[in-house]
């Protein structure tokens, strides 16, 4: 559906949202969960937009003339990309309600999931911990998740379950970016430690979409409950235990890099994040209710100038490490091509891995069977091409289409 235009959610209600007949009688819960799985996408797309003008607008300004007719145009176009969002956003709210009427009525102990868990049981997938779970409408982190690009290029996190206690260094191919990463006596900071960053830069980047005070510093307050939820982890006391942890390993690896972020050279070793505070603990335990975390200087350079992307919320139920990193480097690089291709030996330099290349190839080739990224899929070729692939088939084939056509 185009963005575009006054929004109808009767008019969305009438629509066959995946490509298929529905049912004469279908589902009211799978009907609801279908509608709200497309405002969610839909939402997402838009927030997508408004970082797009925003980073324009920046450009634009950084010439000093705040009020050129270009400037105010813009604007303009990102005040109407928040109304419409605005729109979708109350129609979530409602329908969320309904979702949840639905299921209170279903009888106790009655299988009440919503059609979101159909691929719980997906190779290469961690099921949906919080199917039925409350939606974040004050901010809607979960439609609008957003990954900083710096963090994006550069292999930065490990890819290891065990502690990684070596200096990590990359260059990328043409010599012109480089990223040294030191750990502390705790390790390098992982793959899924990484969680934390996308989830203070999705605060960080919502609050300057909507031109709150909060996003002019580098320190985001949240309760660590949310964030186990919104990235889909257990809420017992042992995650609890692992966020400590990884606020511990992101605040002790040091990073040197001559990568730009926000127009800006950081010449200095510094933190992932500077520093992380717990505000609010349990009376009754040692848990973490609230805490604050610092983001670096560096990355808060690249999410205040709009150098973000945003990713999608199954991104947090890619079980491997390995796959993680292949999303983020899709994400990155097919941009808004409809397919990419790479060598897998340059492939394995961006993902970090310090495998053999046969013991990566394997690896490799194991999650494209899973065949389990969000939004792409990939092939693996026997010249050893790795070529990626935008899964909304009405788009790859636009894609292939202009460039036959070239």
């Amino acid at each position: 559906m185009a963005t575009g235009g006054k929004f109808d959610p009767d008019k969305l209600r009438e629509l066959d949202l995946f490509g298929h007949d529905e049912p004469q009688e279908p589902d009211p819960i799978e009907s609801a969960d279908k509608l709200l799985r497309h405002l969610r996408e839909w939402h997402r797309e838009l927030s997508e937009q408004i970082v797009s003008v925003n980073r324009e607008m920046g450009h634009v300004a950084a010439g000093g003339n705040l009020n050129s007719p270009e400037v105010l145009a813009l604007r303009e176009q990102a005040q109407q990309l928040r109304d419409k969002r605005a729109e979708v956003e109350a129609e979530i709210e409602a329908e969320t309600k309904q979702l949840k009427a639905l299921l209170a009525r279903q009888k106790q102990g009655e299988a009440a999931q919503p059609a979101t868990s159909e691929a719980n049981d997906k190779a290469g997938l961690i099921r949906v911990r919080h199917p039925n779970r409350d939606f974040f409408l004050a901010d809607l982190f979960d439609y609008a998740l957003k990954d900083d690009g710096a963090s994006m290029e550069a292999p930065i996190f490990t890819l290891s379950t065990k502690p990684d206690l070596s200096i990590w260094q990359w260059t990328s191919k043409d010599g012109n970016k480089s990223v040294k990463v030191a750990p502390s006596v705790l390790g390098r900071a992982t793959q899924h430690d990484k969680d934390v960053l996308i989830y203070v830069v999705s605060q960080l980047t919502e609050a300057l979409n909507r031109g709150r005070d909060d996003a002019k510093n580098r320190t985001v307050r949240f309760t660590v409950y949310d964030f186990l939820v919104t990235t889909n982890r257990r809420t017992d006391g042992e995650s609890y235990k692992r966020l400590h942890e990884a606020f511990e390993r992101l605040a002790g690896t040091r990073i040197s890099t001559d990568i730009k972020t926000g127009g800006q050279r950081t010449r200095e070793g510094f933190g992932i994040i500077d520093r992380w505070k717990i505000i609010e603990k349990s009376q009754t335990d040692e848990r973490m209710i609230a805490v604050e975390v610092t983001l670096s200087e560096w990355l808060y350079n690249a999410v205040s100038a709009f150098e973000v992307l945003t990713i999608h919320p199954d991104y947090f139920r890619l079980r491997k490490p390995l796959a993680r990193r292949l999303y983020e480097i899709a994400r990155k690089h097919c941009g808004h091509q409809t397919q990419w291709t790479i060598s897998l030996d340059l492939l394995q330099a961006k993902a970090g891995s310090k495998s053999t290349l046969k013991e990566f190839r394997r690896a490799v080739r194991q999650i494209e069977a899973d065949d389990s990224l969000p939004e792409y899929r990939f092939v693996v070729g026997h010249d050893d091409k790795v070529t990626f692939y935008v899964r909304d088939g009405a788009r790859l084939v636009r894609g292939l289409a202009k460039k036959i056509g070239k």
